[in-house]
């Protein structure tokens, strides 16, 4: 036999199913890793935010280091749009392989060049100013891998079970919280948040992980064969001698309903992320005086609970479709959230838990549900480009001033229970755009038109 003469399959296609689903357990198990670490940065930098003020702001003030650390990081989230715009055209233009692989090189190296950033006291002003860049670069990398991590996953997945194998990307979202809030709390345990360790070395730590998780990401995923849907739309145009040449201008041309539509979906997807997993835990300690160590075990125990429902809120909608999962998601909030945050002031711990644990269950049918849900809405010509531009668009408008608008609305009403209001209005027109919207669950995705 000829040394060119393939033993096995060499494409996907080709593959016994066997193999099939051996290279769909290296498709998710790399976009949960990918997605993981852009969170886990995330969670990193928000819970050792007062240490990261102590090491690139002056130390007069703590409380206007630790405000202008979230500055950074608010700033930085503004690029996300300009990254979801360009990583989304590559990614249908070059191939999801593509915009994945390079993507991730260029999060992990900028999240792990922030570790080893000088501080303050060493170069001044200059030390803020590259804390801010790099995480611009972060920010903007970090735009394309979740919606890249879901398109790859959906068009690999069966289709009877895209729900359940889409559900990794988002339950990779909680697991990075989740770590990263673990690793902040044992350094704080241990050493103490000002320590000399802490302050010099030890917030670094989780930074420079990203650089082998990033590595070991990128060789999967470059030793990974495109999604077989988008190579077969590429072989299909090559016959008929097209090409994907501007998949934005496609996508606002003939798709802009669709993406006004998704983009209602994502916002109620946006502000209740921030606001149940991040926002909570700071409305009972900085509105209700709750104790922070008891609000930390909350959400320790939600983030795991939010984990195992996440992949059961993706089974479900295998079974009964995406538009009654997000549909019923968004009732949810309408009829339940002002009830929440009334029950939230009995200062009861195992009411509040209860209440963070329901709340966590209404988000986890939308969160579950949505990358599933938006790879089935757009065609697959411009598939990246809707998701990127309708997630990141959402995120960045709504997500990321989540928690200022929740205080500021306290602080305009008077009412500790205003922000519940705002999550009520955010609901309804998720609601409406999901009424709207036409179901194509368990279709296979090269049917999308």
């Amino acid at each position: 036999m000829s040394s060119a003469t393939p033993v096995k399959s060499t494409t996907y296609a080709e593959a016994t199913e066997a193999e099939k689903h051996a290279v769909l357990r290296k498709v998710t198990g790399s976009s949960f890793l990918g997605n993981f670490i852009e969170w886990f940065d995330y969670a990193s930098y928000s819970y050792l935010a007062t240490v990261i003020a102590l090491v690139f702001f002056p130390a007069e003030d703590r409380f206007v280091g630790t405000m202008m650390t979230f500055g950074v990081f608010a700033l930085s989230f503004l690029v996300r749009p300009i990254g979801a715009f360009f990583w989304g055209s590559m990614g249908d233009k070059k191939g999801r392989k593509w915009a994945l692989s390079v993507s991730i090189l260029m999060m992990s190296g900028a999240t792990f060049l922030i570790g080893c950033l000088p501080g303050y006291a060493m170069i001044g002003v200059g030390a803020p100013l590259l804390l801010l860049l790099l995480r611009m670069v972060q920010s903007f990398s970090a735009a394309g891998e979740y919606a890249g991590a879901a398109t790859f996953i959906a068009e690999y997945a069966p289709h009877n079970h895209r729900g359940f194998y889409c559900s990794m990307v988002p339950a990779s979202t909680a697991t990075g919280l989740l770590v990263g809030s673990l690793l902040a709390t044992f350094m704080f345990n241990v050493w103490g948040a000002d320590s000399a360790f802490v302050v010099d070395w030890g917030w670094r730590i989780p930074f420079w992980l990203a650089l082998p998780l990033g590595y070991i990401t990128h060789y999967i995923r470059t030793h990974l064969e495109d999604s077989p849907v988008y190579t077969a739309m590429q072989e299909h145009m090559q016959e008929v001698g097209e090409t994907v040449e501007h998949p934005i201008r496609t996508l606002f041309r003939k798709h802009l309903r669709v993406l006004l539509i998704s983009f209602g979906a994502c916002m109620l997807n946006a502000v209740g992320f921030y606001a149940v997993l991040t926002y909570l835990p700071n409305y009972l300690e900085t509105t209700l005086n709750y104790p922070a160590g008891d609000a930390s075990t909350i959400t320790t125990i939600v983030l795991i609970v939010y984990i195992g429902f996440i992949f059961l809120s993706g089974r479900i909608s295998d079974k009964i479709g995406r538009k009654k999962m997000l549909i019923a998601a968004s009732v949810g909030f309408i009829v339940f959230t002002v009830p929440a945050f009334m029950l939230l002031g009995t200062m009861n711990f195992w009411i509040i838990l209860l209440v963070e644990l329901f709340m966590c269950l209404l988000l986890t049918i939308n969160d579950g549900t949505l990358a599933s849900y938006l790879n089935e809405t757009f065609p697959t010509d411009v598939r990246f480009s809707g998701f990127a531009l309708s997630f990141n668009l959402a995120n960045a408008i709504f997500g990321g001033s989540a928690s200022f608008i929740s205080f500021w609305l306290i602080d305009m009403t008077g009412s500790a229970i205003a922000p519940a209001w705002y999550m009520v209005a955010i609901s309804v027109i998720a609601l409406i755009a999901m009424l709207m919207t036409h179901d194509h669950s368990g279709k296979k995705l090269e049917d999308v038109e």
